[in-house]
């Protein structure tokens, strides 16, 4: 087990799970498909989501502050509660004012729940698991994300009530399970007698970090809105995806496990170099015209690149973030990481229709590559300024 207290911590990645179950499900595929019928137009619906991403995106840092004074059981509970609160009024009551204000309110208590969950997969990590354990919480989600865009909307408009039903409960029991941890409170690891010279170090290494994790979301982002054309333009079907997309997929769970025992063991950055720079040989591969008959080569350099990525990056954010305040911290990263998912799709749209798929990807190799110099380089400076026995 990768906890010291791992009922605490699957309680959590269960209420992790079955939030983002919800609420991709909501945003995602019930409000696009069911919205119209409730009578919520397209500009009132992407209000209630863009509200929602943006306020969730802006209050992770705060809202780290908060749950460090509160509790993170107590807003926890909060924002499960706002968040049942808005999908049955979406659903018995919809109404455009209300809609847009409760989402955007559910997404500032939101914010909560990203940060403290690995703040506190972080904390509760066994010596010398961190980096495994911070990746596989950052990873829990994937089955639920996807279970919210490909299962909740064919069901809504098969099944409108039952899609209706499968949210409610999955909420509800996003809800219990908040409530089981009410009292659970970040384990404080120091900062009570912390001076101000320690806690301007502490952020400042923070702020190093800020660029890259910007960088590094970017690059992904830019795929987002044109997946299916290029799936389109290059004559493939999602079926065509399977075969490779599962070898990729097996290949990251060994390099997840086996990258993860050298960034626990030895230091984050030598899963993270690696990892970055197979993805910008991914990316940069995939540029040149013919890359659906390079799916096969692609698939397994994606895989080992992308694990050993997650479980660096996390490692790394893990050692350098400040104990004294390590869920505002979080949040911060986050935050970042958010903004840089947000600009992708705009870069990447533009750049489709100016240079297509070879100016998306050479973009993107071109940002792993930056991020990777700014960790061999400027980035040093942020292990350096490790406290003692951090740095090994």
């Amino acid at each position: 087990m990768l906890w010291t207290r791992p009922l605490i911590m699957l309680r959590l990645l269960a209420l992790l799970v079955a939030s983002e179950l919800v609420r991709t499900g909501f945003f995602v595929s019930a409000l696009p498909v069911a919205g119209p019928g409730l009578g919520l137009g397209a500009a009132v619906i992407g209000l209630m989501v863009g509200g929602h991403y943006l306020a969730d995106a802006l209050a992770k840092g705060p809202l780290g502050l908060v749950t460090e004074r509160w509790g993170l059981g107590r807003v926890l509970g909060l924002g499960a509660a706002l968040g049942l609160a808005a999908v049955l009024g979406a659903r018995f009551a919809p109404s455009p004012v209300w809609g847009v204000l409760g989402c955007a309110v559910w997404g500032l208590a939101y914010a909560a729940l990203w940060p403290g969950v690995m703040s506190t997969s972080q904390s509760l990590a066994r010596p010398g698991r961190t980096a495994r354990a911070l990746a596989v919480s950052s990873l829990s989600v994937a089955p639920a994300i996807l279970g919210g865009v490909l299962g909740v909307g064919p069901l809504m408009q098969a099944r409108p009530e039952t899609a209706w039903t499968l949210l409610v409960g999955a909420q509800v029991a996003a809800l219990v399970l908040a409530l089981s941890l009410w009292g659970l409170r970040l384990p404080r690891t120091g900062g009570s007698g912390l001076g101000p010279l320690s806690v301007w170090r502490g952020w400042s290494r923070v702020a190093v970090l800020l660029p890259a994790a910007f960088a590094q979301t970017l690059a992904p982002g830019l795929l987002v809105t044109v997946f299916y054309p290029l799936l389109a333009r290059l004559g493939l079907r999602l079926g065509d995806l399977i075969g490779p997309g599962a070898l990729a997929l097996a290949v990251f769970g060994l390099a997840l496990w086996g990258a993860g025992r050298v960034a626990d063991r030895a230091h984050p950055r030598r899963a993270l170099a690696p990892g970055l720079l197979l993805l910008a040989l991914t990316f940069g591969a995939a540029a040149p015209p013919g890359v659906e008959d390079r799916l096969w080569l692609l698939a397994p350099l994606l895989g080992v690149g992308y694990g050993a990525f997650v479980v660096g990056w996390n490692g790394l954010v893990g050692r350098v973030l400040p104990e004294s305040h390590r869920a505002a911290a979080w949040g911060t990263v986050m935050a970042v990481e958010a903004l840089g998912y947000a600009v992708g799709p705009v870069l990447g749209g533009a750049l489709w229709a100016s240079f297509g798929p070879a100016g998306v990807f050479t973009l993107g190799a071109a940002v792993f590559l930056l991020a990777e110099g700014y960790y061999l380089l400027p980035g040093r400076l942020v292990t350096r300024s490790l406290p003692q026995g951090e740095t090994s």
